[in-house]
């Protein structure tokens, strides 16, 4: 079974690693959220991508989700002691990732080039895809004015309320090079438990729904990152209540309505699944270590057979 997961942040890469786990790597390809990324002391970052690819090659920190295992920080304590910003945490081992990624693209190669040899140097034998190689930028539409996405989400700690989201540049930016084929070739698009605002609608901006679509035989799933009408990690439910919008699995389901032909959330809101409008599966849908990875995206792949 081949299949597409659309994913960012870290709900999301932990589900790409159990569908990895159990996917062979022709079968799988994960394409990923650029729209957090950002320049920040002479380097372009890339958070969800970075944080994919950790995850996937078991170097990502088991406590935060993001950055790397065994990170050090003497750089950026440096920096701080210099007197220059520190809000964005980048540990040592991160910044080797960020400074020669920079410098490949100084050199005109392009992101999904770079990230297709970084994928080899890390051991990676999934297909990894940043949705654009184009510049698209998350700016975010507070009460405090529109900020850029690391500004709001890391520095300013998403405490400004939100009133909306544009994504800048999504007009002139194509998806990579392989996006296409891998979608048309899919049995099943899973949408990964990833932040449908910030992380899961630029992918779409991109891709278009026209390729992401139920019927002829493509089957669109979504994993809910709401649990219990609180987000497992990140602002997904502050977002949602700032929107108006009671933040919940079913306000996850509606966002994707017209896309889905099947909806998974958790044990927790059984409730739920009688008022959401497509077929629906009901399980543990936590991940705290590897095997609940596994063991969720099983889950998931018997739901697509099923369908």
């Amino acid at each position: 079974m081949k299949i597409v997961a659309l994913a960012g942040g870290v709900g999301g890469a932990k589900l790409a690693h159990g569908l990895a786990q159990i996917l062979a790597s022709e079968d799988l390809t994960v394409i990923v959220n650029t729209g957090d990324d950002f320049e920040h002391l002479g380097m372009y970052i890339s958070p969800d991508l970075d944080t994919v690819c950790y995850t996937l090659a078991g170097l990502a920190n088991p406590e935060t989700g993001w950055g790397r295992i065994n990170e050090t920080w003497n750089t950026i304590a440096n920096i701080e002691k210099l007197g220059g910003p520190n809000w964005f945490r980048l540990g040592d081992q991160d910044i080797a990732t960020h400074l020669e990624r920079t410098r490949r693209m100084k050199a005109g190669q392009s992101l999904s080039q770079i990230t297709k040899d970084f994928c080899a140097a890390w051991g990676i034998n999934h297909t990894v895809l940043p949705m654009s190689d184009s510049p698209v930028r998350t700016m975010v539409d507070t009460d405090e004015g529109e900020l850029a996405f690391q500004e709001y989400f890391v520095h300013r700690h998403c405490e400004p309320r939100v009133k909306g989201f544009r994504f800048e540049g999504v007009d002139s930016a194509e998806p990579v090079i392989g996006a296409r084929e891998a979608i048309e070739s899919a049995e099943a698009i899973v949408i990964c438990p990833s932040n449908p605002w910030v992380s899961v609608d630029p992918i779409f901006q991109i891709l278009s729904p026209a390729l992401i679509q139920k019927g002829e035989g493509k089957k669109v799933i979504a994993v809910s990152p709401i649990i219990g009408g609180q987000a497992v990690k990140g602002p997904a439910a502050k977002m949602y209540t700032e929107l108006g919008i009671e933040p919940s699995a079913l306000a996850v389901a509606e966002h994707y309505r017209n896309l889905l032909c099947g909806f998974v959330l958790d044990n927790v809101d059984r409730q739920l699944s009688d008022k959401i409008e497509t077929k629906t599966l009901v399980t543990n849908t936590l991940m705290n270590n590897s095997s609940d990875r596994a063991r969720l995206a099983t889950d998931v792949l018997n739901f697509v057979r099923s369908l």
